[in-house]
Parts: C-alpha cells; structure tokens; sequence
C-alpha cells in the first residue's frame, strides 16, 4: 500500500439525456446495473478496493437520490476513521453567488476548500457513469515513478472506433505529447478512459487560471489538458488491460448487462477478491417456477419466473409470467412480463410492466428498444 493523500472526486451530476426514460427521474450513475447494483457501485467498490479512505461524490442533476445513496459511506467500508464519502453539490458562495457546476473541471475547482481540507496531496477524478474494476494504487505508482504532473488512464480500442473517443498519442515511454478529441484520423487507439490523477499542487493552479477564462469550457479534455501540454508539462499514460465500458446508451447499457453472461468478458462480479459494494437491501425470495425454462440468464434475488428466460439478465423484483417469452433482454427491476408477452433484444425499464401477449423487438434488429411505461402506453392507445 502505498503512503499517499489521494482524495478522489467522483464526478456524478450528468443528466444522461441518451438514456431517454431511464434518466428522467434520477441521475445516470444512479441507474440500475446487474441486476442488484447501481452504475456508481463501481467507482465507489474501486476506491474501496484500492485502499483510498476519502472520496467526494459531485452530484447536480437528479440529486436526492443518488446523495442519499451515496452517502452511505459504511456499504463500501468507507467509514474509516479519518475518511469517507462526502456528497458535493453545487452550493452558494460569498465571492460568487449561487451557481451551478459548469464543466466537469469547474466542478472540482468550485470543490477547492474541500481538498484543501482534506490536505490533498494527488487528486483522483472519475466518472461515475462507467463499468470497469480498476486497482487505482497501481495507477498511482505509475504516477509517482515517472514523475509526471498529470497521469491519465488509456484503453486501446479498435481503430477503426477510436473517431469516437478523446485519443491520447504517446511517445515510446508512453509520455502524452498529444490530446486529441474525437478525431476523424485519429493517429492511435489510446483513448482516454476519463480516469486522471493529478499532482493537486498544479492542478490547483491550472484550475484557479481556467476559471478566469471566459471562453473556457471548464472541461478537463477539451482545455486543462491542452493547457498542461501547451506548458510541456509531463503527462503520462497509463495503459489499462481489462473491461471498460462507457454506458451513456441504450446499447452500451445493455451491451454491458449481457457481458456479465459471457464467460471471458473480464467482467467478473463474484470476483472475492475485487467485490463490487452496493446497498444490499433486502428482497423476497428468487423463485424459479415449474414451468420456468431459463438458458444462460443472470437472474437476480427477489425476481420471479415462471416463463422462459433466454440469454437475458433479470433485475430484482421482476415477475416473467406463464408463457412469457424473455430473449437477448435486459429487465429491470419490478418490471412484470405479462403471460404469452415475447420480447427480444428489449431493455425494460424500472416498473413496467408489459401486457400479456404484447410482442417487443426483433431478433435481428441493430439497435435494442428501450421499453418504457411512455412506449407501452401509446402501444395500447394504437390497439384501442
């Protein structure tokens, strides 16, 4: 364990407008995952897991729940003496009125006084919207040895999908010597996980002169890095070797519910070693019926099927009635499949529930259909 101050701030106040009805009502790292988690589980499990005692939470958008959730400090054992979780929101300032987080860097610089007093020495930012299982110690090991300013986190991806990502290009030590955002030829496949650590001592004066800066988007990518690389200051990348995933869509999202079914995904839940905390609240019985058929399915605590589950990840509270027909689907939680109901390539969402007989998705379909209360309504208004 390495002998250090990390704080690490969680950034979580994006609404996830991509996710259409699932986001309404409740922030993106809020919504459910697997069954029993939440998105923010596994930022929370990793800085647990990696040892580090103090992170702020940064909410905005649909904040009550996901405050009260977070706060709960005890579920990720992050209850140590001295640490824990702390919810930041936005709040009213003598020098500057009541104001909301205007990019993701003004967020950690409107948070300044906390990592003050918390006597920062690195600052570890993340994203709260993302699925992976990371060792941040190890990242920050990288950091110290090679004396960087800044060290940010690099997956390689496809190249011929890398136009969609923020691409870091690197010289033979993997020093970054250029940032590049979403480039239509991009000159690599490192892109840019959103996971940083920062020395806070720079970063606190990067930030304090981007606030000045009127044009400024407050953004990390698109103007704190450019500043640090215009000042040939050192950053590093450090390459990850595992399972990330961005699920900011209905496809991601339901990309990822179905990798927990795949056999070498990387993505590993009942890893012991590496568990993923959540608020482990209490459910009814898993009752699988007689006339249950299930192949390949992730069905979790509280859920009841008594139809056939194909290749699909049920949430708690489900019921798969009679006849009901679940394929390539993600069902969550307290949703009702209706006797004789088919679904296929379908992600319902929260308390749906489907009529009997109602026939959703296509097997073949390219894109998944996000099954809302909005889209079961105006199917039984075109019935009537």
């Amino acid at each position: 364990m390495i002998k250090n101050n990390m704080v690490a701030m969680i950034l979580a106040g994006g609404r996830g407008s991509r996710l259409f009805e699932l986001t309404k009502k409740v922030a993106k790292p809020a919504v459910h995952f697997g069954g029993k988690y939440r998105i923010i589980d596994f930022a929370l499990s990793n800085c647990a897991n990696s040892h580090i005692s103090t992170v702020g939470v940064l909410v905005q958008y649909e904040s009550i729940l996901l405050s009260s959730y977070s706060a709960r400090s005890s579920t990720w054992g992050l209850d140590s003496k001295g640490g824990g979780v702390y919810v930041l929101s936005p709040r009213e300032k003598d020098e500057t009125g009541l104001g909301l987080y205007n990019g993701t860097a003004d967020a950690i610089y409107q948070n300044l006084d906390f990592l003050d007093q918390e006597d920062a020495e690195y600052v570890l930012v993340l994203s709260g919207d993302h699925i992976y299982k990371m060792d941040y110690e190890k990242m920050l090991q990288t950091h110290i040895d090679s004396n960087a300013e800044a060290t940010i986190a690099v997956i390689e991806v496809p190249k011929r999908e890398a136009s969609r990502f923020g691409i870091m290009n690197t010289d033979k030590n993997d020093r970054i010597i250029e940032f590049e955002e979403k480039p239509k030829e991009p000159k690599s496949n490192l892109a840019s996980m959103g996971v940083y650590i920062f020395t806070y001592k720079t970063l606190k004066k990067y930030l304090r002169e981007d606030a000045k800066l009127s044009e400024s988007s407050h953004d990390f990518g698109k103007n704190i890095i450019p500043a640090y690389l215009n000042d040939k200051l050192k950053l590093q990348a450090y390459r990850f070797k595992g399972y990330w995933k961005d699920v900011g869509t209905i496809d991601s999202l339901w990309e990822a519910n179905m990798d927990l079914l795949k056999d070498n995904s990387g993505l590993d839940l009942f890893d012991p070693d590496w568990k993923i905390y959540t608020d482990d609240v209490s459910n009814t019985p898993q009752c699988i019926g007689s006339k249950a058929e299930i192949n390949n399915a992730f069905i979790t605590q509280g859920a009841i099927v008594n139809g056939k589950v194909d290749h699909s990840v049920i949430f708690s509270g489900v019921h798969v009635k009679e006849n009901a027909k679940v394929t390539d689907s993600v069902i969550m939680n307290n949703a009702v499949i209706g006797e004789g109901a088919k679904l296929n390539r379908c992600l319902v969402a929260d308390d749906v529930r489907v009529p009997d007989g109602m026939v959703l998705g296509k097997k073949n379909s390219d894109e998944i259909l996000l099954v809302s209360k909005s889209l079961i309504a105006k199917a039984g208004e075109e019935n009537e």
